[in-house]
C-alpha cells in the first residue's frame, strides 16, 4: 500500500543528494548569494501552487508574520547560504557528507534551547562521533586547500546549526499554530525572497546562462526540484509514512552526494573522507537509536 511512498522516499533522498553538485556547478559562474536567491525564487513557485491547491493559505495567518520572518531567515536564507558558500569551497561530495551532520546540530540546539530535551549516553556518544567526523573531514592539519577546507566545513556547520535552531523554533512556536506544512513553507520561502532580493547584488548573475548545464541545474535541479517539489514530496511521505519515517530520508543525501562526486564528476575523495562520512552517519544513527523504556 505504501509502495509509492517508499519510491517517493528514495526519490527525495536522490534529489536532495544531487543538490550539492548543482550548487557546485553554479558557484563557478555566480556568487553564493545569487545561488540562494535563485534557489528560493524557483523553489517558492511549486510550493505556492501546492499550497493554493490544498487551500492552506489564509489572510488570518498574517498575524504570525514575525514568526514567518524568523523561519525565513533560519530555515531558508542562512541555511541555504551556509550550504551554497560551503559547497563552493569544498568538493560537492564532501559538502554532501558534511550535510549529514544536520541531525547532530539539531540535537545540540534542542538540548540547549528546550528544557525537556536532555542528553543521555547514546546521544552524547552520537554527537561526539558525528562531530569527530566533521572535524576529520575538515582536515585542519592539512595546508593543501584541495584536501579539505576549514572555511568550507565551517560554513556548512553554520548552515546546519541554523536549520537545527529553526527546528527548535518551529517546535516551540510555529507548530502549535497548526498552520499546515504547505502554508508555512510558502510563507517561509516567500518572505525569504523578499529578504534576499535587496541583499543580493545581481552583477554578473547572467553569467550562469553561459553554461546550459549549470543554469539548468540551478533552476530546475536545485530550485524547482531540489527545493520546491522536494517539499511537496516530503509532505506526501509524512502523510503516508509518518514524521519518523519521513525524517529517515536524511540518511540518503550524504551517500548520494559522495557517489555523484566520485563516479559522475570524478572528484578526488580518499579513504579518510569516506571514514569521516562514516563517522558522521554513525553518529546520527547512534543519536536516533531507540532507547529502552527503562532509560
Amino acid at each position: 500500500m505504501n509502495r509509492r511512498a517508499y519510491v517517493a522516499w528514495l526519490a527525495l533522498g536522490v534529489i536532495w543528494g544531487s543538490n550539492f553538485i548543482f550548487m557546485k556547478w553554479a558557484a563557478e559562474y555566480i556568487t553564493p548569494m545569487q545561488i540562494v536567491l535563485a534557489r528560493v525564487v524557483f523553489g517558492f513557485l511549486p510550493v505556492l501552487v501546492y499550497a493554493l491547491v490544498k487551500r492552506q493559505l489564509k489572510v488570518s495567518h498574517l498575524r504570525h508574520t514575525a514568526h514567518f520572518i524568523v523561519m525565513a531567515c533560519l530555515a531558508s536564507a542562512i541555511y541555504y547560504y551556509g550550504f551554497a558558500r560551503g559547497t563552493s569551497l569544498l568538493p560537492s561530495g564532501i559538502a554532501g557528507a558534511v550535510s549529514g551532520a544536520i541531525p547532530l546540530f539539531s540535537m545540540l540546539a534542542a538540548v540547549i534551547l528546550l528544557s525537556e530535551e536532555t542528553f543521555d549516553r547514546h546521544r552524547v556518544l552520537g554527537v561526539v562521533i558525528g562531530l569527530l567526523g566533521v572535524i576529520l573531514i575538515a582536515r585542519p592539519q592539512e595546508s593543501d586547500p584541495s584536501l579539505g577546507s576549514i572555511e568550507g566545513v565551517t560554513f556548512m556547520a553554520v548552515g546546519s546549526l541554523s536549520l537545527g535552531v529553526s527546528f527548535v523554533y518551529a517546535r516551540r512556536i510555529v507548530t502549535p499554530l497548526q498552520l499546515g506544512a504547505a502554508a508555512m513553507t510558502t510563507y517561509q520561502l516567500g518572505l525569504a525572497c523578499l529578504i534576499l532580493v535587496p541583499l543580493t547584488p545581481l552583477d554578473g548573475a547572467a553569467d550562469i546562462f553561459a553554461d546550459k548545464v549549470a543554469s539548468s541545474g540551478l533552476i530546475v535541479g536545485l530550485g524547482l526540484l531540489g527545493t520546491g517539489f522536494a517539499y511537496v514530496i516530503y509532505y506526501f511521505i509524512i502523510d503516508r509514512l509518518g514524521a519518523v519515517g519521513a525524517s529517515s530520508v536524511t540518511y540518503i543525501p550524504p551517500v548520494v552526494a559522495l557517489l555523484i562526486g566520485v563516479f559522475l564528476v570524478g572528484e578526488s575523495i580518499d579513504w579518510l573522507d569516506w571514514m569521516a562520512a562514516g563517522l558522521i552517519l554513525g553518529g546520527v544513527l547512534m543519536l536516533n537509536r531507540r532507547r529502552p523504556a527503562s532509560e
